[in-house]
């Protein structure tokens, strides 16, 4: 029979797309293989927009809806019910692949990995956890059991510089929430940490030149002292390619067309990043007080009692939003963008030469093969450590200061897009960034260490 694997990605796009792409990536080196991806959606989304166009060999299977009522206006504990109710379809559906397929292992987001993995082990399946993360964010998940044994107050309370193998040293406070005890999601990504270990493969959406420290001190087994290490696979950058031409070019890539070559900084938030009113009108003062040209997106402020804006379907007020005259006193410098903007497009044109970004793993990624430097402004999960690793590590950012609330004054946002766009120190993170771009385009070239690890990682589950 012909061999395949299946893919089971969270229900979050954002973790959906690089699994994609990676799918697309194995098939360039192997097109006889079939791969089968599983879709689960929460009960709040539609029946999930999958990237598109994908090759013939690729399958989707829609897993059936759970009906669970939400608890509360946070998704996070629905999410991860959605996944464990899930076991029982994602049995049947590998159970009906391997009728007519000769099923050779599973590649599970680190997210359902806990659930997934009693349905692979029942059915003697490999299973390999992916992680769409920067690579010292896996060391300290691999870490954490240890950590957690270490200290018993919650990260956040400990006023210290953790000392995670694989990463710099870390303040506490910058540790992603959910590792913290008294987090209500803790338990769950212990749970998570707990289960790596047990993969066949950890495969991660980064390359080895970006972050040598942690590929080198997780192979080292540092990150595992008490476990063997699961084989790294190092398989990016995976970036959604998307192209914007013919009659459907965005207004913002015109406007950039008009701009000088690597003078504009672009602001961007990712998805979910939104700012309450009075961050905005303090950016917009920032901005304008900086005196250099801009692009910026703006989206609706957070929904009541929400860290997140998920309410997407009115668009933002700009003249409520922002300070009186901003729009007009900005508009030879600069053009603000309601809700959304072709972020790869933009980030690859000749006229931005800075990024503003949340530091989500996806954006950090995108910027870096762009080679465009970053202004670190992290706003929720894991981004906080992510800046430690962007500035402290990969020297490919800047940090962008904040006060205890995590509010930004428009005098922070002034000198630090002034020092992104115009000073030694934005020349020098301008500089590693356009090395890693290059190193970036080695490792995804025949013989780069990305195409290494792409085979081994085939062999391995031959093997099994």
């Amino acid at each position: 029979m012909e061999e395949a694997i299946v893919i089971y990605p969270a229900p979050m796009l954002t973790h959906l797309a690089p699994m994609v792409e990676f799918a697309k990536l194995l098939l360039t080196q192997h097109p006889s293989l079939s791969i089968h991806i599983l879709i689960a959606t929460l009960p709040s989304q539609p029946s999930s927009t999958v990237p598109s166009p994908v090759p013939p060999s690729i399958t989707f299977h829609y897993l059936p809806t759970v009906d669970l009522l939400p608890t509360s206006t946070d998704l996070d504990p629905l999410f991860f019910d959605v996944i464990r109710l899930r076991n029982p379809d994602v049995r049947r559906t590998l159970l009906a692949i391997s009728n007519n397929y000769t099923l050779n292992a599973i590649i599970v987001d680190f997210f359902c990995t806990s659930a997934a993995f009693e349905v692979a082990s029942g059915l003697n399946l490999p299973a390999y956890s992916f992680l769409p993360s920067a690579l010292g964010a896996v060391a300290c998940l691999l870490y954490l059991p240890t950590l957690c044994n270490k200290f018993t107050q919650s990260f956040q309370h400990l006023n210290v510089l953790l000392d995670i193998p694989g990463a710099p040293p870390i303040p506490s406070a910058d540790m992603p929430p959910t590792t913290s005890k008294g987090n209500k999601l803790y338990g769950v990504f212990l749970d998570i940490a707990t289960n790596l270990p047990r993969s066949s493969g950890i495969i991660v959406d980064t390359f080895e030149c970006l972050e040598p420290k942690s590929f080198k001190e997780i192979n080292d087994g540092l990150c595992l002292p008490d476990y063997p290490t699961p084989p790294l696979y190092c398989i990016g950058p995976l970036i959604v390619n998307t192209t914007v031409d013919g009659d459907g070019v965005p207004q913002c890539i015109k406007w950039l067309d008009s701009q000088p070559s690597k003078s504009v900084v672009f602001l961007c938030f990712g998805s979910l990043g939104s700012f309450s009113v009075q961050q905005l009108k303090e950016i917009a003062v920032g901005l304008e007080r900086s005196g250099q040209r801009f692009l910026w997106i703006v989206r609706n402020p957070p929904l009541e009692n929400q860290s997140l804006n998920i309410d997407t379907k009115i668009d933002p007020d700009l003249k409520s939003l922002l300070p009186p005259g901003f729009l007009e006193r900005t508009k030879e410098k600069g053009l603000v963008v309601k809700s959304w903007a072709p972020q790869l497009a933009v980030l690859n044109h000749d006229s931005v030469g800075g990024f503003v970004t949340h530091c989500g793993w996806n954006s950090v990624l995108e910027s870096v093969c762009a080679g465009v430097p970053m202004l670190a402004w992290p706003l929720y999960a894991e981004q906080r450590f992510n800046r430690v690793l962007m500035v402290e590590e990969m020297k490919i950012a800047l940090p962008m200061g904040e006060s205890e609330t995590g509010f930004v004054s428009s005098t922070e946002v002034e000198k630090r897009v002034k020092e992104l766009m115009g000073s030694k120190e934005g020349d020098s993170v301008r500089e590693r960034t356009l090395a890693m771009k290059h190193a970036a385009k080695v490792a995804t070239s025949e013989g780069g260490s990305t195409r290494i690890a792409l085979a081994k990682l085939v062999e391995s589950w031959k093997q099994k």
